[in-house]
This record gives C-alpha cells, sequence and structure tokens, in this order.
C-alpha cells in the first residue's frame, strides 16, 4: 500500500465508520479498486486507523466520554444539560457495559468464522441493500417516544452491532436504525452509538496487535511503508472527526432516509457487478 492508497483508504474509514453506509463494506470495495488483494499484508495500517477513529470519537464526544466517568466515581449533585438528555450516568455506563456484551462474544468466538464464511464483494452488495432496508423502515417507522435509553434497548441495540459485524452491514446505521425502531429518542441515539463502539473498536485493534505478534510485525509491515501508516492514521482522525460531528446533527433532523437510497444503489450495483464479472 502506497501513499495514496493509504491517503484514500484513511478517508474511507474515517467517512464510513460513522456514515450509516457501512466501513467494512466501503474499505472492501475500496481495496478492490484500489487493488489491495491481501489484508494481512496491512495489518498494521488497520490497527491504525481503528485507533484513529477511536480517537476522533473521543474527541468530538469529550464532554460526553468525562461525564460519564466522572459520574461513575462521583455522582453528580445536581442535574444539567447532559443529566436531562443521558439520566444518570451510572446508568448510561452500565447501557454501554450491556450493549457491549453480543459484539464481545462475537469478536472473541466468531471474529474468524465470519471474516472466513462472508468474504467477497456479493456478501457485501447484499449486506448494503439490507442496511437500505433497514434505515429505510426506521425512517417511515413512527414508534411511542422514549425518554431515556432502557437497559433492554441497550441490549437489542448491542445485538444489532454484533450482527453488524457482516460486512456491509452498517454498524452505526443497524444501532441507529434499531433504536429508532425501539422508539429511542433521536437526540440520544447518535451519541449512544458512537460510544457503545468505542471498546469494541479497541478490542478489535488489540485482536489485530495479537495476531501480528503471532504472524511478526516485519510480515504485518510488509506491505506499508511507515509513512504511508502515518497518512492513513492522520486521514481516518480528521475525517472521522468531521464525520462524527456530522453524523449527530444527520440523526437529529431525521435525515437517515438518504443513506437508505444511497446504500441500496450501491449494494445493487455490487450485486450486478459481482454477477457479471
Amino acid at each position: 500500500m502506497n501513499e495514496v492508497q493509504a491517503l484514500l483508504m484513511g478517508i474511507f474509514q474515517g467517512l464510513t465508520e460513522y456514515l450509516p453506509v457501512s466501513s467494512s463494506g466501503h474499505l472492501a470495495i475500496a481495496g478492490e479498486l484500489l487493488g489491495i488483494q491481501d489484508p494481512d499484508q496491512i495489518m498494521s495500517f488497520t490497527v491504525a486507523v481503528h485507533v484513529a477513529t477511536v480517537l476522533s470519537t473521543i474527541v468530538i464526544l469529550w464532554k460526553e466520554v468525562t461525564w460519564i466517568f466522572k459520574g461513575l466515581f462521583s455522582p453528580l449533585k445536581k442535574a444539567d444539560k447532559l443529566m436531562d438528555r443521558f439520566n444518570d450516568p451510572q446508568k448510561y455506563a452500565i447501557n454501554i457495559i450491556v450493549s457491549m456484551i453480543p459484539i464481545g462474544i462475537v469478536g472473541v468466538f466468531f471474529k474468524d468464522v465470519i471474516e472466513e464464511a462472508f468474504s467477497g464483494l456479493l456478501v457485501v452488495g447484499c449486506c448494503l441493500v439490507v442496511t437500505s432496508i433497514l434505515l429505510g423502515f426506521s425512517y417511515f417507522a413512527k414508534p411511542r417516544t422514549k425518554e431515556n435509553i432502557s437497559v433492554v434497548d441497550a441490549l437489542v441495540i448491542g445485538v444489532a452491532q454484533a450482527i453488524a459485524a457482516l460486512p456491509g452491514l452498517s454498524r452505526s446505521g443497524s444501532t441507529i436504525g434499531t433504536g429508532l425502531i425501539l422508539g429511542d429518542k433521536k437526540e440520544n441515539l447518535a451519541q449512544f452509538s458512537f460510544l457503545m463502539a468505542i471498546p469494541p473498536i479497541l478490542g478489535m485493534a488489540l485482536l489485530d496487535v495479537k495476531k501480528m505478534c503471532e504472524v511478526g510485525v516485519q510480515e504485518a509491515m510488509a506491505g506499508i511503508t511507515p509513512m504511508a501508516l502515518v497518512i492513513g492514521f492522520l486521514a481516518a482522525f480528521v475525517v472521522g472527526c468531521l464525520a462524527c460531528k456530522l453524523m449527530i446533527n444527520l440523526v437529529k433532523k431525521g435525515k437517515m432516509i438518504w443513506f437508505a437510497a444511497y446504500c441500496m444503489v450501491v449494494g445493487i450495483a455490487v450485486v450486478i457487478w459481482q454477477l457479471v464479472a
């Protein structure tokens, strides 16, 4: 992977990690178009861009992250704007932990199985169509709006995140869309979706680091130069910050339907491409 490829892949990662269009699916498509065929040769790049997107989440949602941690160890004495939006910091942290359980099980026990069984752009195209259907359904569904995300809702949203381990199923689209169907407030869902993704993304990066240690750092770095690695990291971080902020505003304004249309078009195009090729 050269510097230009790293820049483009970093931009794709930063943008699609937050927009409900599937980062894994778009990276697979981009890798095919850019001629990047062997992911094991750029494991270090995968780790770098995952860490970059986590850092971008923490930067944009820094106030929310510190609010949760402060609330865990020093209960707030009076309500503030964040309390009004997120209820109680302890309860919110518990919801985050509960939401992590399904993806934790999948990541530890089934990550390699999913990667092997569902590889290929045809699967990506089909899953993009499913993402489109979910986003469309969540847009037109009109359930009663709940004031706060419950523990049960957090678990269901966590299951949606685990299912989104399939390439082409958008993680943010699945979690936010599921939350909207459950009746959770738009104002709360984007932040919750991005905050609940921090531990799983870091966990995925740690699993990749473990895999790097098993195959050897030299082999893991064989397909990319240090400069390309830095460029990809910075691109994913900067674009991730912009995309995270943009997505929060779009969810509040109820603009998810446009992403449903996009995923449907791209998904059908990829399916046709793979069947014709």
